[in-house]
């Protein structure tokens, strides 16, 4: 039977991409991945040249037959998301799942993830962390989980777009404006930058902002001391 690799890439910096990720792209027969175009950057930076199919969250179900098609005639495929880690906030989970009933073997090649990337500049003590990922949109649902998440005694993790990150930085405030926190902006890229502080503070400097750009990654503590 043939296997599908589940390989971690860079979340910006394209040198963070690991040795067994490189070996593993460049001897499947086909890669998999959410959007081709910008997959095709990272083979082209390394010199890989293989055939892409697309296999995206909004039509999950049909990139999944698709590569099961493919797993049916023999070939071996990497599944690769724009950035990190497959199905950590990003698709997979469906491809992992049915591929595995189908009697493939999955296997991870590990990689880059915003969430251990985040954590390891945090400085927040404990063993546990809760990894939420995007919020919803809708501000009523938002502050609802933000206030679940305060309720519990690990740090939380979120991750959030530069159009919405104020009004999340202002619920945070609002409902625990003490609480600790480190921001990071552009993780590994050129203007990557971290802020660490009160909630209320870096609502305030971000409330500030006339343009704000990048995407976030957020580690928030709980109810325990950090």
């Amino acid at each position: 039977m043939s296997s599908l690799f589940i390989v971690g890439t860079p979340i910006g910096n394209l040198k963070d991409i690991t040795f067994r990720s490189l070996e593993a792209l460049k001897e499947v027969d086909i890669i998999a991945c959410e959007d081709t175009r910008h997959t095709r950057k990272l083979l082209s930076a390394y010199d890989i040249h293989k055939p892409v199919i697309s296999c995206y969250a909004h039509r999950e179900l049909k990139g999944t037959s698709a590569v099961l098609a493919q797993l049916q005639g023999g070939k071996n495929v990497a599944y690769v998301t724009d950035a990190g880690t497959p199905a950590l906030s990003d698709p997979g989970s469906m491809l992992v799942r049915e591929a595995r009933a189908a009697g493939h073997e999955v296997i991870p090649i590990p990689g880059v993830s915003a969430v251990t990337t985040i954590l390891s500049v945090a400085g927040f003590a404990g063993k546990s962390v809760i990894f939420e990922g995007f919020l919803s949109p809708k501000q009523g649902k938002r502050v609802k989980r933000l206030k679940e998440l305060f309720e519990r005694e690990e740090s939380f993790i979120l991750f959030e777009s530069p159009h919405r990150i104020v009004k999340l930085l202002g619920d945070i405030a609002e409902i625990k404006p003490e609480s600790n926190m480190v921001l990071g902006r552009e993780m590994t890229k050129m203007h990557e930058e971290y802020i660490s502080g009160k909630s209320q503070a870096i609502f305030e400097e971000f409330k500030a902002k006339t343009l704000i750009k990048g995407e976030f990654t957020l580690i928030v503590s709980g109810n325990k001391k950090s």
